[in-house]
């Protein structure tokens, strides 16, 4: 049996156990039907529906949002109770640094954040996001708000870019919400 170089060997001893970490990092916290019952426990049912976002709506939403809307197809679902809509239900992806984050956002009739949920992490660090100390600082935001990293949410250490695009696609689905479901 041959005898693999020491510079080829070490590379692999310290590759191959990364890869295997990497994916044992992905997790799935939440099915949607869940996170419709975390963030809107007093709603009976839950609509769905899917939103074909024309081209101009598209346009409009990054003019609004800053950050483009990727599908042309945005699913949502209304949350009610006894035939009153309490809001919107929408589930999103963004990348964290390489994976996708996937999390849900409820939204009022108002255009209020309601509360966010993240569904699915697959990156290996930065799952902070995921704690309800970070995740709350959402709550009350509305368009008019700044939505700015380190400003009026705050960054955390290590996932900067999960805390950046999580914080983009919550402030592009409150532009969805102006455009397409509070008309």
């Amino acid at each position: 049996m041959r005898n693999i170089p020491g510079f080829i060997a070490l590379p692999l001893a310290v590759i191959a156990p990364a890869a295997i970490v990497s994916h044992a990092q992905a997790e799935d916290y939440l099915t949607v039907a869940q996170a419709q019952q975390v963030l809107f426990p007093e709603a009976k049912v839950f609509l769905e529906s899917a939103i074909n976002l024309t081209d101009d709506q598209r346009n409009q939403i990054k003019k609004i949002a800053g950050v483009r809307q990727r599908t042309q197809v945005q699913q949502n679902w209304r949350a009610e109770q006894d035939g009153k809509l309490l809001g919107y239900f929408l589930v999103d992806e963004v990348i964290g640094k390489h994976e996708f984050i996937t999390y849900a956002a409820a939204i009022s009739p108002e255009g209020k954040v309601l509360g966010i949920e993240i569904l699915s992490y697959r990156e290996t660090h930065g799952g902070q996001i995921r704690k309800p100390e970070w995740r709350t600082h959402f709550q009350g935001k509305t368009l008019n708000d700044q939505f700015k990293l380190n400003k009026d949410i705050p960054n955390i250490s290590g996932a900067t870019l999960s805390c950046r695009n999580v914080t983009d696609g919550v402030k592009r689905l409150l532009a969805i919400h102006k455009i397409a479901l509070s008309q």
